[in-house]
């Protein structure tokens, strides 16, 4: 497990990645967990020997809040703007994109899928923080930085006096930015991206893979991790100008490979991802005929 200074790493299975996520704790008199997405047996034997009192969540996604369920005892909150959307599979649905694609039985279909610990997980909050404000557990200062995009309520805790940020899916994966639920937004993503870079801070930790960056490292990474978004946008362009509708685009396989796609949900952001990238280059769907518009 490594440390920086009072923040252990902890890890998730198969270098925290999806469905897993990598956990900060802060070794205080607070015993605070950020995330819970790491391996539930670290987490347990974390928590006989210095014990987790509070777990603070940067967003509901269920990767971040995996084991919140294990804490029984722990006091659970998560940012402002998501926590009445997180705490009924509805709310989440539509901040999926599941009701935007497939309406109320597709949202009914969806529930019957979902496992009780993520349910559970959702509804364990009981309270919120509050963005760009100094917290202290024992001497150890941090703030929760808005950082929307990935989701609207996204949050990046940074350590200003330790000058680390905890940057979670800005994670500089292959996969590239990932903003695909309806609460997702490209712009706001690019900008988060951005502000992430303009902060005072030598060690930028991800909530995916490889983990650890200097900030050089994370400069250079950043800019390969948001030049995806322009090569999406040229990829889909290109199948417009090739006059296919938005049902043929999406079965390609532009987010998720095409054999991936016979997941439901994975199908959801499919389409949602695409639809961002037409909005974004000025196109929007006939829904009845599932045909591109271009915007005047």
């Amino acid at each position: 497990m490594n440390r920086i200074g009072p923040i252990f790493i902890v890890e998730g299975p198969n270098s925290s990645k999806v469905p897993f996520s990598r956990s900060l704790y802060i070794d205080c008199e607070e015993k605070v967990l950020i995330d819970s997405g790491a391996e539930a047996k670290a987490l347990l034997e974390l928590d006989h020997e210095k014990g987790i009192d509070l777990i603070i969540n940067t967003h509901y996604h269920p990767d971040h809040t995996l084991h919140n369920h294990l804490f029984r005892d722990a006091t659970k909150l998560i940012n402002k703007i998501e926590f009445e959307t997180s705490r009924s599979v509805e709310g989440i649905a539509h901040a999926n994109g599941v009701y935007q694609e497939w309406g109320y039985k597709g949202v009914e279909a969806w529930k019957k899928t979902l496992p009780q610990e993520w349910v559970q997980n959702l509804g364990g909050f009981s309270g919120t923080y509050e963005y760009e404000t100094e917290y202290v557990f024992d001497d150890v200062k941090v703030v929760f930085l808005h950082t929307p995009g990935h989701t609207s309520g996204l949050a990046c805790p940074y350590f200003p006096e330790l000058g680390v940020v905890f940057a979670g899916d800005y994670d500089m994966t292959t996969f590239g930015p990932w903003y695909n639920g309806t609460d997702g937004n490209i712009e706001d993503f690019i900008n988060s991206g951005k502000r992430l870079l303009s902060l005072d801070a030598d060690t930028y930790i991800t909530g995916h893979q490889k983990g650890i960056f200097t900030k050089a490292e994370f400069t250079e990474a950043m800019d390969k991790f948001l030049a995806v978004i322009n090569r999406r946008d040229e990829i889909i362009e290109d199948y417009i100008q090739q006059g296919l509708s938005f049902e043929e685009i999406t079965k390609i396989g532009i987010f998720y490979p095409k054999s991936s796609l016979t997941n439901p949900l994975l199908n959801t952001w499919e389409r949602s991802g695409i639809r961002k990238h037409l909005r974004r280059l000025g196109y929007s769907v006939e829904e009845k005929a599932a045909e591109i518009i271009k915007l005047k």
